[in-house]
């Protein structure tokens, strides 16, 4: 389940995340769609970095068993309603196929995978996930790029 907080103009259709969600997990997940300040300062206060950025993920900081314990969410995702825009332009999709890809990605950081550390196993699930949900394949082709 999406507990979302649009606090943009962006519209989307919550029944096509909600399946992703469903798909990984059956923690509720907080989903956050804001305005570029406020992915700045999240982006600068959390990770040092003086840029917005296109989602950022928050993993709930409570042990396992908690969670399970007292249904407690997965965590928070964070997503730049801007650049859910440009990037849908610049890689001709649809906004809610960006967000989906979005979504994926930040899911898959709740679930404790990270791009940055591990040896290809996220961009592999990633990967899985984009043709199970038949969403574009950009993510993978501008992931690939770093």
């Amino acid at each position: 389940m999406i507990d979302l907080d649009n606090q943009t103009d962006l519209s989307l259709d919550l029944r096509k995340l909600e399946q992703i969600a469903d798909a990984l997990s059956t923690k509720e997940v907080e989903l956050l769609i804001v305005d570029d300040e406020t992915i700045a300062s999240l982006n600068r206060e959390h990770r040092g970095k003086e840029s917005i950025t296109d989602v950022l993920s928050f993993p709930l900081d409570a042990p396992f068993t908690e969670q399970s314990i007292f249904g407690m969410p997965l965590g928070s995702i964070i997503i730049a309603a801007s650049l859910v825009k440009q990037k849908a332009t610049i890689f001709g999709h649809s906004e809610q196929d960006e967000l989906s890809l979005l979504f994926i990605h930040g899911m898959l950081h709740l679930l404790g995978f990270d791009h940055e550390s591990d040896d290809g196993e996220m961009r592999a699930r990633e990967e899985v996930l984009i043709t199970q949900f038949d969403l574009p394949k950009s993510l993978i082709v501008r992931t690939e790029e770093y």
